[in-house]
């Protein structure tokens, strides 16, 4: 698709004009539009044709007005209550609703847009994401592909509001936007065709023509690493594990970098402790946090920002092969401590166990994991909100002013000193499961703060309730694909330190 900054011109008439409506104490705020779309606007509301609430879409096809041939309402919520995130929606269903009519070119009216956000640069960022993260589609295997709707979007403004900062808005939109949907598809990628090795090498190819630096360990390496826990949870699959180093410099050599940790198991059948075959199909999703952590390494890298960053991806697939973990095996993690295997299911946190302990002996400014980690992060929360964990209250602040900013909803759940004795063993000096019931979010994120060390903050992100299947939330997420959660709020964190 395209999007066009232009200067405006009173003197043509337009083809396809749209136009966002908010509502003011109940009632269409439709100021500074010309009188015959505000009589539009009113019969429509009158009419209870059009509700001007958040993705409400009205089209009137060759209406015929002065102003245009083509007018489409978009509804924008509570003036009051509107954010970016409305427009991310709004143009959302926007986009979904005039497919059917080919319009190949659509007019926006910036000071229309102006005047019903709070903030253009953000809107005009989040219209464009709302956009191309609506078009994104996983059809590659379909014998007959969905047909694309690519229109021209013309941004209409007067000179003051077409400078440096709006295209740079405009821009970052579609970086955002082409980084993210690179994440989902790694993530609805099948297990057979987006193995560890194919993870690593598609990671290399995407970071071509950036400041990337990007490697990958092998199974022998990982070996001589003393990565017990990655190369333990690789031995039951007859696909060899990768560690994937991404590597960022945009600051001076003397700034720690900002650490990334993602999970990335391509697939996740259980082990010997093996799933229930209904739903297992889902288990390819099981990789979310680690691609969401190469699609946030992308973004930093395509924006060009002034930070280091640094990102690991244990990587591997968890099988009921012959030399399978069992339960009641011992692994040793790369910090020396021991972990008794009591769940062979509750393997991320034994890949991630290693992938910590390197970042930490790296001494980043900071830690950020993403993983897919427990179902019980989906009873607490649902598919709204990110788990995040972290005793540290100063960067809970500076996570959730970031999730605000990217309108991400996140939500500190509980990490105590029981939770750490809870996943204390009995023939070994952890246990990847806990002792007590319930809580199995904070014990999995108690597990995991065992392999980081105290001088460096840290935080954990469990995204298995919001890293695929949330379309019925969020209308610019695909119903049950991949929706590369976290991307944007890791990338403004980046910024942060």
């Amino acid at each position: 698709m395209k999007y066009l900054l232009t200067k405006s011109s009173s003197k043509n008439q337009h083809e396809t004009l749209v136009v966002f409506v908010s509502l003011n104490k109940e009632k269409p705020y439709t100021e500074n539009l010309p009188k015959s779309i505000k009589q539009v606007i009113t019969e429509s509301f009158q009419d209870k044709m059009f509700g001007a609430n958040v993705k409400d879409v009205r089209v009137f096809p060759r209406l015929g007005l002065e102003e245009c041939k083509n007018l489409i309402l978009v509804g924008l919520g509570e003036k009051k209550k509107q954010n970016h995130e409305c427009v991310r929606m709004a143009s959302s269903s926007l986009f979904s609703a005039v497919q059917s009519y080919k319009f190949s070119e659509l007019n926006i009216d910036l000071s229309n847009l102006q005047k019903n956000s709070k903030n253009l640069n953000d809107s005009v960022q989040a219209f464009v994401e709302g956009c191309e993260l609506t078009n994104y589609k996983f059809d590659d295997h379909m014998a007959k592909q969905k047909e694309s709707f690519e229109p021209t979007f013309n941004l209409l403004g007067p000179s003051k509001l077409i400078n440096k900062s709006l295209k740079d808005s405009l821009n970052d939109g579609l970086v955002f936007s082409e980084c993210i949907c690179f994440s989902r598809k790694l993530g609805d990628t099948p297990g057979n065709l987006m193995t560890p090795e194919i993870l690593a090498k598609t990671t290399m190819d995407a970071a071509k023509g950036t400041k990337l630096k990007v490697t990958a360990w092998d199974k022998a390496r990982i070996k001589k690493e003393k990565m017990g826990g990655l190369l333990g949870v690789s031995l039951g699959s007859d696909v060899d594990p990768r560690f994937i180093i991404m590597e960022y410099k945009g600051a001076a050599a003397s700034k720690k970098p900002v650490c990334f940790v993602g999970k990335g198991l391509t697939f996740d059948a259980g082990g010997i402790s093996l799933k229930p075959s209904n739903g297992m199909d889902e288990m390819k999703y099981d990789m979310c946090g680690g691609a969401n952590v190469i699609g946030t390494m992308l973004a930093i890298a395509k924006l060009k920002l002034k930070v280091n960053a640094v990102a690991y991806i244990p990587s591997t697939e968890n099988m009921p092969g012959p030399l399978a973990n069992k339960p009641g095996d011992i692994l040793t993690a790369r910090n020396g401590k021991k972990v008794e295997v009591l769940n062979t299911d509750a393997e991320g946190r034994l890949i991630l166990m290693d992938a910590l302990s390197y970042a930490c002996e790296q001494k980043p400014a900071v830690i950020f994991d993403a993983a897919t980690l427990t179902g019980a992060v989906i009873m607490a929360l649902g598919n709204s909100y990110t788990g995040v964990f972290t005793r540290d209250e100063k960067l809970f602040g500076k996570i959730k002013k970031a999730s605000e900013k990217t309108c991400e909803r996140v939500w500190n759940l509980p990490l105590m000193h029981h939770h750490v004795n809870d996943m204390k063993g009995t023939h070994a000096e952890l246990s990847n499961m806990s002792s007590s019931r319930g809580a199995g979010s904070s014990t999995a994120a108690a597990f995991l703060s065992n392999f980081v060390t105290e001088d460096i903050p840290w935080a954990h992100f469990d995204i298995a309730g919001t890293g695929w299947k949330v379309g019925n939330r969020l209308n610019y997420c695909p119903k049950k694909g991949a929706s590369g959660v976290m991307i944007k709020t890791f990338v403004e964190l980046s910024k942060m330190f």
